[in-house]
């Protein structure tokens, strides 16, 4: 399918412009021990290994369930260790946790294990040689951290803005995120591609939105998610060499 030159592109980070391992990374040390520390010894470590690695699973269940909703809210850091982590430690405790979510959800979300995608570094210095402006459109547990790499491999300053759902307060599918990443940049909506690796997340809030073209990147999540929305995309692409070749193809230069 050709596509329209794009005025803007809205990229997801996690299976667009980062992939990770498929097998699920320990958690880290100093997180463990942080929040030993932090509850004063009242949580056994191999509690909070336990707790923390349960809790993810019920995390990610609840995010798959709201993905099939069409304007979701975020939960807040709070709510993430308050409802799926912290359930049942004492309560002082919880609130020791509750104090510190902030910095403790930037220290979970980051992923030693974090890589560019092939073809991604040369895709975005193609969009933005072309003049093309580009925002990051990404659920997230810790925006901070997500930002944080990006500027630390040197792709942070390629982009316009980087919208973040534990930042903004909704999460895709929800259209919000990308009108807002829109607005941001002053590109209609209709004018941008929205590029993402998950059919129920970004394709359905592409369509929501009203975006002018959803390009789905396949990622190692893309295969092991069933979708359930019904929206296709209009192309997909491999990775970051795909999208610049589609760049290409629409006329950029």
């Amino acid at each position: 399918m050709m596509l329209f030159p794009p005025a803007a592109l809205l990229l997801d980070f996690g299976g667009v412009l980062v992939e990770s391992p498929r097998h699920q990374r320990p958690l880290p040390p100093d997180l463990v021990q942080r929040l030993h520390t932090l509850t004063g010894h009242a949580v056994p470590v191999d509690t909070i290994v336990r707790d923390i690695t349960d809790g993810a699973r019920r995390y990610s269940r609840w995010r798959d369930d709201t993905s099939r909703e069409r304007g979701p809210r975020e939960a807040s850091h709070g709510q993430v260790w308050d409802e799926f982590i912290t359930v049942g430690w004492p309560e002082a405790a919880r609130a020791a946790v509750r104090a510190e979510a902030v910095s403790l959800s930037y220290a979970w979300a980051w992923g030693d294990n974090w890589t560019v995608r092939d073809g991604i570094t040369e895709a975005l210095q193609a969009a933005a040689a072309g003049g093309i402006p580009m925002v990051v459109v990404s659920n997230a547990i810790s925006g901070a951290a997500h930002r944080d790499f990006l500027a630390s491999v040197g792709l942070g300053a390629l982009f316009d803005a980087e919208l973040y759902s534990d930042e903004i307060g909704v999460r895709k599918p929800n259209p919000e995120l990308a009108w807002r990443a829109a607005d941001t940049i002053g590109v209609p909506i209709g004018k941008c591609w929205f590029v993402g690796d998950m059919i129920d997340r970004d394709i359905a809030c592409a369509r929501h939105a009203g975006a002018g073209a959803a390009i789905l990147m396949r990622s190692s999540r893309t295969a092991r998610a069933v979708p359930t929305s019904g929206f296709e995309p209009d192309v997909v692409v491999d990775d970051g060499y795909g999208l610049r070749d589609l760049l290409r193809q629409a006329g950029l230069h």
